[in-house]
């Protein structure tokens, strides 16, 4: 049962394991080692996901949909015929389309809030918060969160904001996620209170999103 899995070094073992299938990654080694798959990575992050689903149901008072992400990779239109990928990712979405997300790899411990892709009613609205009062109030909470941004989608400013816009990285954006890196060590003292604590450090930008959007 969910419940009765075990968290407890739940991060340095799915890493150990991870730098494992990184140097063995193919069909046979990956079937040797399913039980221990199952064991140390794939259960431990399916009590997570419940742990902290719950976690969010409560701050936001909605409902909350999670999602672990398969370790099988689509090969067929890739020159790269490895079939697995060698890190662990996870998702949890409210239905405005708001997310929060995980990952875990050999190189990166990282979580992320936000949203991956606005919709054509949310990116009407989106550049038009950038372009009127909330604009600097969202400048200034990314500043405090001082968490990374992907780089822009976008090689312009969209019409009809001007190239020099005070938030013309931000326009260029077709969704807004960011990242707080490094959180491996976090992760490793207690797996559960490492993510939501991140979550919550990242919840003014959610806030904003939620009231804007």
């Amino acid at each position: 049962m969910p419940a009765q899995i075990e968290l407890a070094d739940f991060a340095p073992r799915a890493r150990n394991f991870l730098k494992d299938l990184a140097e063995n990654n193919d069909r046979g080694w990956f079937r040797a080692q399913k039980t221990r798959y199952d064991t140390e990575v794939r259960r431990p992050a399916e009590r997570l996901l419940d742990l902290v689903a719950r976690s969010l149901e409560t701050a936001t008072g909605e409902r909350v949909r999670s999602k672990l992400f398969r370790p099988h990779r689509d090969v067929r239109f890739s020159d790269d015929k490895t079939p697995y990928h060698t890190h662990l990712h996870a998702a949890w979405s409210v239905p405005d389309g708001r997310g929060w997300y995980f990952g875990l790899s050999p190189d990166y411990a990282t979580a992320g809030g936000g949203v991956m892709r606005f919709d054509a009613p949310q990116t009407e609205r989106w550049r038009s918060a950038l372009d009127g009062p909330p604009g600097p109030a969202l400048d200034g909470l990314l500043s405090e969160l001082g968490a990374r941004l992907d780089p822009p989608d976008l090689d312009t400013v969209p019409a009809p904001y001007r190239g020099d816009h005070p938030r013309a990285e931000l326009l260029r954006r077709t969704g807004c996620v960011v990242w707080l890196d490094e959180l491996f060590d976090a992760l490793s003292a207690d797996a559960e209170a490492g993510l939501t604590g991140a979550f919550a450090r990242l919840q003014p930008l959610q806030d904003w999103l939620a009231d804007n959007l």
